[in-house]
């Protein structure tokens, strides 16, 4: 396999990690709480995303080798649970693919022809052919998935997010109606049982900063390049979140929302109130681009894990077929046929939907085990390995890493916890029987790994780590 030059510099890390986390199409959900949103965002990034960037940023730049969240587990506790960490990431890809090519297809037919949204048809088309395309490209090597991931967080997420801000200042200004007056205490979240789920949403939206860890070996200089990018994408995550929820939040009543396509009901409604309804489609072509960005992300990093993995022989070799570009070719095409199959069933048969949201309840709660170890990983290696040089360490010692990767590890816990238990207005099955299939659904989705190490083979390994075979006598 050909070496590809170290050429990956901050920029480039951040807009991967950055187009992992920010997409447009989780704004929806977050407008429909109007100016508490706020708070939730706030409360998100202080649970989770500010304690998982300073967990990354030290563990990318102690160890910054191939295998991103692999290796680290790895260090703490063994190839086996660092074989459960990037097998989280992957297995939970399968079921999510068909969510954001949704979008896709919701967003073109807006641009095109919005009759074209009630055809099953066309939403297929559209959802197995740019899933094909986007896989196929990133095949292409890390450069490539650097351009997409650049390309598609600028153009497709950064710039909507900037113009939708532009639109609602430019609204406001001219003394439109809104959906969401002021009040002081419209600012504050109702914090109920009934809202305990959503949390979960919360708590996860900020997934996947962690993904720049992945391209170690297709840094300049990990050491020093990934706490800048670090730093970088969460403060681009933060600020570009908040407006464009509250520009939705402003003009589309929370009753009317569209969960799939709110950004473009935004978009429309504001280029109309405004004059500028030519604008709208051109608007829906760029988001497009961001969620080209989002499932390169998802789909390159946890694949260049596996590869990782297959290397060291806990997988069949065709895992750890790489093609001249560095990449895994045997896991991309793996999950791009596993992702077609969830994609037709999810498009085709009406009928699956319900079943189809309960596996997409699971793969949160399967997030949940790969960041549960990330978070205990930190500070196991502060313990196991304190006097490994770490370029980036969590200020304040033990108590800053055990405050940073504790205040993790609770959030994610009591976001596994509510997330067990069925949204309110689930009638299609009883709670304990929703219960009953998450929980065994997302050990069969986790633990999946000690399956293949049990099956494991000699002829997994690599030649020169295989045991040497005994000569007949």
């Amino acid at each position: 396999m050909t070496q590809k030059p170290q050429s990956l510099g901050v920029f480039a890390l951040a807009m991967i990690s950055t187009a992992a986390v920010l997409t447009l199409r989780n704004f929806p959900t977050m407008a429909m709480y109007g100016w508490a949103s706020i708070a939730w965002f706030v409360l998100g990034g202080l649970l989770f995303i500010v304690p998982l960037a300073l967990a990354a940023a030290e563990l990318a730049s102690g160890w910054p080798e191939d295998g991103g969240v692999y290796a680290w587990v790895r260090e703490a506790f063994g190839e086996r649970w660092g074989f459960v960490a990037v097998w989280c990431a992957f297995s939970q890809n399968l079921i999510w693919y068909p969510t954001v090519l949704s979008f896709i297809a919701a967003t073109l037919a807006a641009a095109v022809n919005p009759a074209f949204a009630q055809s099953k048809t066309f939403q297929l088309v559209v959802m197995l052919s740019f899933f094909w395309l986007i896989l196929g490209l990133n095949l292409r090597g890390t450069q490539m998935t650097s351009r997409l991931s650049t390309f598609g967080t600028i153009a497709g997420t950064l710039i909507p997010g900037f113009l939708i801000t532009l639109l609602w200042i430019a609204y406001t200004r001219a003394g439109k109606p809104t959906a969401i007056p002021f009040t002081p205490s419209a600012l504050v979240p109702d914090i109920s049982p009934g809202n305990l789920p959503f949390l979960a949403t919360i708590v996860l939206m900020f997934a996947g900063i962690e993904m720049m860890g992945y391209y170690a070996t297709s840094t300049r200089n990990p050491q020093r390049d990934f706490p800048k990018a670090t730093l970088l994408a969460v403060v681009l995550i933060v600020v570009a979140s908040i407006f464009p929820t509250l520009a939705i939040a402003w003009v589309v009543p929370a009753k009317d929302i569209d969960l799939n396509a709110g950004i473009v009901q935004a978009l429309e409604r504001l280029c109309g109130a405004l004059g500028v309804a030519w604008l709208a489609p051109v608007s829906d072509i760029l988001l497009l681009a961001g969620a080209v960005a989002l499932i390169t992300a998802w789909a390159v990093s946890p694949a260049l894990g596996l590869g990782v993995v297959a290397k060291a022989g806990l997988l069949p070799p065709f895992w750890g077929r790489h093609n001249a570009n560095g990449i895994p070719v045997g896991v991309m095409v793996l999950q791009g046929v596993i992702g077609s199959i969830f994609t037709v069933l999810y498009v085709a048969i009406p009928s699956v939907n319900s079943a189809y949201w309960i596996m997409s309840a699971i793969t949160t709660e399967v997030l949940i085990v790969m960041y549960a170890l990330i978070f205990a990983t930190v500070i196991r290696l502060r313990y196991a390995q304190p006097d490994r040089p770490r370029p980036y360490r969590i200020p304040g010692g033990l108590i800053g890493v055990w405050l940073a990767g504790g205040t993790g590890l609770l959030a994610i816990f009591l976001a596994a916890y509510v997330g067990l238990f069925p949204p309110a207005g689930t009638t299609f099955v009883s709670a304990p029987v929703y219960v009953g299939i998450m929980l065994a659904g997302t050990v069969a989705l986790s633990f999946t790994p000690f399956v293949f190490l049990a099956l494991r083979k000699e002829s997994w390994r690599p030649a020169d780590a295989r045991a040497p075979t005994q000569s007949a006598a």
